[in-house]
Formats: C-alpha cells, sequence, structure tokens
C-alpha cells in the first residue's frame, strides 16, 4: 500500500526537530508524498527548502486565517512572488480558509484574505488547501463565485452530508483526517462512509489532530495509514481499493511532477 499525507505541517515541532527520522517513519508505513502547507509569510521559505532537500516533502504556500492578526497586505505580494517563481514542488495555495472558532475573527478581512488568495489560485492554475470551522456555507459561496478549473480539497472536513455534497458539486474533494478514528464523532463517520470514493483525501494535520488512541501527544504523518484503516472500517470497498483510490485522487488534485 502507498499513501500521500495531503495535509502534515511538517515545518513545525516536533516534525522539524527530527526531519530524518519522521520520514523514515513515513516510509515505512507507506507513507511516499507529504504535502506542508504554510500558514503565514515566515514559513514560505523553510517549506520550500524542506520540498527542496527531501524526496517526500511537497510545498502549499498561502496564509492561514487562524494568524489574519498577522498578515499585512505585504504579504499577498510577497506570496505572489513566490508564485511567480514557480518553486519546483509548489503543488497547490495553502491552508487557506475561513474561521469562526476563535474571539474576534476579524471576518470581513479573512473573506478578504481568502478572496485575494483564490484570485492567485485561479491565476497561477493551482489547486488551493481550504481550512474551515464553522463556516462551511459561506466558504462555498466563496467558491461559487470564484470557480477555479482547479479547485482543490476542504481539509479536516467536519460538517455535515449535505455541505461535503455542496463542496464536491463545485468540484472539491474533502479531506479525511483523524477524526474518522473517534466513535463519537458519528456524524463525520458517516458522512465519509457515503461520500463519493473518489472525493476523498487522505491527511494528518500533524503536529495537529492526534487519532483515537494518541490524544495528548503530537500526530505525525505515518498515522494517515491508520486513518486509512479506520476509512477501511467505515466504507464497503475493499483496503485495496480505498488506498488505490486515495493516491490516485491525490494525483488528480495535485497533479505532482514526480
Amino acid at each position: 500500500m502507498r499513501f500521500i499525507d495531503t495535509h502534515c505541517h511538517f515545518d513545525f515541532s516536533p516534525l522539524i526537530d527530527e526531519t530524518e527520522s519522521t520520514l523514515a517513519k513515513a516510509a515505512e508505513a507507506g507513507i511516499e508524498k507529504i504535502i506542508v502547507p504554510a500558514v503565514d509569510i515566515g514559513r514560505f521559505e523553510l517549506i520550500c527548502q524542506l520540498a527542496a532537500d527531501h524526496p517526500a516533502l511537497y510545498a502549499a504556500l498561502g496564509l492561514h486565517p487562524i494568524a489574519i492578526e498577522d498578515h499585512q497586505e505585504e504579504h499577498l505580494d510577497r506570496l505572489e512572488g513566490w508564485l511567480r517563481q514557480k518553486p519546483k514542488k509548489l503543488v497547490a495555495i495553502g491552508e487557506i480558509g475561513l474561521d469562526l472558532y476563535r474571539d474576534n475573527p476579524q471576518f470581513e478581512k479573512q473573506e478578504q484574505w481568502l478572496d485575494a488568495q483564490l484570485r492567485l489560485a485561479k491565476k497561477y492554475d493551482l489547486p488551493v488547501i481550504l481550512h474551515s470551522r464553522r463556516t462551511h456555507d459561506k466558504l462555498a459561496l466563496h467558491l461559487r463565485r470564484h470557480d477555479l478549473p482547479r479547485c482543490g480539497v476542504v481539509h479536516a472536513f467536519a460538517g455535515s452530508l449535505q455541505q461535503a455534497q455542496a463542496f464536491i458539486k463545485l468540484g472539491y474533494a474533502i479531506g479525511v483526517g483523524g477524526t474518522i478514528t473517534y466513535d463519537r464523532a458519528s456524524k463525520t463517520r458517516h458522512t465519509i462512509a457515503e461520500l463519493p470514493l473518489d472525493a476523498l483525501l487522505l491527511e494528518t494535520d500533524a503536529p495537529d489532530m492526534p487519532l483515537h488512541g494518541f490524544q495528548g501527544e503530537p500526530n505525525r504523518p505515518e498515522r494517515a495509514r491508520l486513518v486509512w484503516e479506520a476509512l477501511c472500517d467505515l466504507r464497503p470497498e475493499s483496503p485495496e481499493e480505498i488506498a488505490d483510490a486515495l493516491w490516485n485522487n491525490s494525483q488528480r488534485v495535485f497533479q505532482f511532477s514526480n
């Protein structure tokens, strides 16, 4: 079996502190490719360097809504500067999106930053990696308005079946992570079980979103295999069919160059 972790913050501790051993453990688990999405402008260079230095790692560059108070207008210009350079292993714009979880979310500014980055995705023909907490319907409105040719993925999806189907209808994939390893996440587990297999991508969000049985520990990219195992328990297809579909879906969305 071979897998792609489509969302792993490898540039954060403890993963970045144990680069070689982390990549070795991921390879042992069959994780052959790992996408590293940015959260702010200060991490772009590190992420692109990680991708250049390690065959398994790929870069995504974007300005995350969780750091909205830190983003400045010039950061959008600098993001476009990176996109213009076309780093060899840049596969997406991300992590971008909307978030209403925090106090004082500065939501209007979030929407402006999202729209600006969606325009860049269209201009540079890249898919997007989307963050959405308590904003699925609002996010779908923005995606309809921009109508990206390459679309992308709504990562760590935990909404309703109807919301997932709305994103899929727009052409977006749904990111499946450790949430489905928890029995109490019945809504998400039911949704993922009902969606078309060709709409699903595998992810960890490591070092965040620990899986069941690993609460309180940093998440790790090799545990993408455990997410796949949980997915196999939820769906009627064979494990081999599910693994092949996840791989092919990821290749279709991100069009890896190697």
